[in-house]
């Protein structure tokens, strides 16, 4: 996604403004997220798909978008930390949704948007459209930065030769 496009589209960043300006949300970028994409950037790029999509089909774009940005708003390193009440898939929803509520005013939409966005890894699903748009976009952009990331190159690159030879014996 062009970076230029998203920072031009004065209305995404009127709508989020508050939540990037916030220095606990910039700490986000100290985590990494998917591979060599912050937290920040992650969400950062929800939030603007989700934003264009329910624009365009006249949803509550405003809502979902502040939800996306906050989506994986748990500042930890879940590759690493292992004191936070269960496994990160399952968690960090609502972890993120709590560190949301301390700062932000969220409606019971968003909330709602936040805690559920891992379904279908957890089993409460979304109680709006937009939460299961969000939900879809998350997944697409967490497998594109992983495929696109040099980690995955590099164990292409390693591990091709393997399976070149496992199947020319």
């Amino acid at each position: 996604m062009d970076e230029k496009l998203i920072k031009n589209n004065k209305e995404f960043q009127i709508i989020i403004k508050d939540l990037i300006d916030n220095k606990t949300v910039q700490e986000m970028k100290k985590y990494m997220q998917h591979s060599n994409t912050s937290c920040f950037e992650h969400c950062y790029l929800v939030a603007y798909y989700c934003y264009c999509i329910c624009k365009r089909f006249n949803l509550d774009y405003k809502s979902v978008t502040r939800a996306a940005m906050l989506h994986d708003f748990f500042l930890y390193d879940w590759r690493t930390e292992k004191n936070i009440g269960g496994l990160h898939a399952f968690v960090h929803g609502k972890i993120a949704c709590e560190n949301a509520c301390k700062l932000f005013d969220l409606s019971e939409k968003e909330k709602d948007i936040i805690i559920k966005h891992m379904w279908p890894v957890t089993p409460a699903f979304p109680k709006s459209i937009e939460g299961f748009i969000l939900t879809f976009i998350d997944k697409y952009c967490a497998m594109h930065e992983f495929f696109t990331s040099y980690l995955f190159k590099r164990f292409i690159i390693r591990y091709a030769y393997i399976f070149i030879l496992f199947f020319y014996i």
